[in-house]
């Protein structure tokens, strides 16, 4: 039984002895001291383990803009119901549904009845008491005329002659004519029917120039001015361009988001209201690059980005933001200007690692 005991004493003594060699060792080599130090431990490190092959292309950072994408619509500048301003049967209504019209065409026309005669004893009584004041005015000069009846002629004169202005006014109201040039989207008025004050002839809908509205959030806000150019497509493919003319100041509720608009020509009325856009705004020139998006990664702190290796042939990890999409690949900024980026066998090294690189010419289609 001692044997035993003291055979297995001997076996925990070692085993302990093997565990504390691990946790005991060298201690971790202190950072290099200056760049020949650094190229040899590179070296070493090289010598040690076979370095990893990978393919690498080297790109160039052109100019680019960035483009702030925007799901919006379109949007007529004004619908006005056009409406009547007196009482009477509606004799006449030239336009209908779809029609375009100009500023000052007739839309609908209402019975003169009366009012003509009415007219010319308002034109009447306005010279009859023009008439009398200047009567008055002699008389006074005379000194056969106090000023009470001056005072009391000029008044009579006044009334009259607004009463005819009224009775012209009432005459030129009989025509119901469009306010400015549009589309006639609903006729209200039918011949026959006796209209009052406030009655709709029709509903005019002006199409010219058509506003293009998109909500911004509120991170991209500050890169929007005024004059900037809108690029939006339609749902037919159709593109069109018009610009920024207002930035909302204050945010919609609940989204956050803030309204922007941008006019468009649409002086052959071919684009409709209400229809869905897509809106694009150049924001930003950047220095980027376009890679294939199968080469980016993500880091152990969860930032995307492009393996790439230095001069010295050591992987290093860029983190990049993407700018904008193409069909043969992305724009990212985040890059050196010209950087060697690794397009095979970036998932299998890490930053750091020195690497066995072999040069190959960039084909973005071909990665994706």
């Amino acid at each position: 039984m001692r044997t035993t005991y003291l055979t297995a004493s001997v076996i925990a003594a070692l085993v302990v002895l093997w565990l504390a060699t691990g946790q005991l060792g060298e201690p971790p080599t202190p950072p290099a001291s200056s760049i020949t130090e650094s190229n040899r431990r590179v070296a070493a490190l090289k010598e040690e383990r076979p370095p990893t092959r990978v393919r690498v292309a080297t790109i160039h950072a052109t100019e680019q803009s960035r483009v702030l994408t925007i799901r919006g619509r379109t949007q007529n500048k004004r619908s006005v119901v056009v409406q009547s301003q007196i009482n009477g049967l509606v004799v006449n209504r030239p336009v209908e549904r779809g029609d375009r019209v100009t500023k000052g065409d007739l839309l609908c026309q209402i019975s003169i009845e009366d009012r003509r005669a009415r007219l010319i004893e308002a034109q009447a009584s306005a010279e009859q008491t023009k008439i009398e004041y200047e009567g008055a005015l002699k008389l006074s000069k005379q000194g056969l005329q106090s000023d009470t009846a001056i005072a009391q002629s000029k008044a009579k004169l006044a009334g009259s002659q607004a009463r005819l202005k009224e009775s012209m006014l009432e005459l030129a109201r009989l025509k119901i004519i469009a306010p400015f040039d549009g589309i006639i989207e609903k006729a209200q008025m039918e011949v026959g029917q006796y209209v009052t004050p406030g009655s709709p002839c029709v509903t005019l809908v002006d199409l010219d120039p058509m506003l293009l509205i998109g909500q911004v959030a509120e991170n991209e806000l500050l890169f929007i001015k005024p004059g900037q150019i809108a690029t939006a497509t339609l749902p037919t493919g159709v593109q069109v361009f018009g610009e920024v003319t207002f930035i909302a100041k204050t945010a919609e509720k609940g989204t956050r988001t803030y309204s922007i608009e941008a006019h468009i020509d649409n002086s052959d009325f071919a684009i409709p209201s209400g229809v869905t856009a897509q809106i694009e705004i150049p924001v930003e020139s950047l220095r980027a690059q376009k890679i294939s998006p199968a080469l980016l990664v993500l880091s152990d702190a969860g930032q995307m980005g492009v393996r790439a290796i230095n001069a010295q042939d050591i992987v290093v990890f860029h983190a990049v933001r993407i700018i904008k999409d193409d069909v043969d690949g992305v724009w990212v900024t985040g890059l050196p200007d010209v950087a060697r980026v690794v397009v095979v066998g970036q998932q299998l090294v890490v930053a750091g690692e020195a690497v066995a690189p072999t040069h190959q010419a960039l084909n973005t289609s071909s990665l994706l």
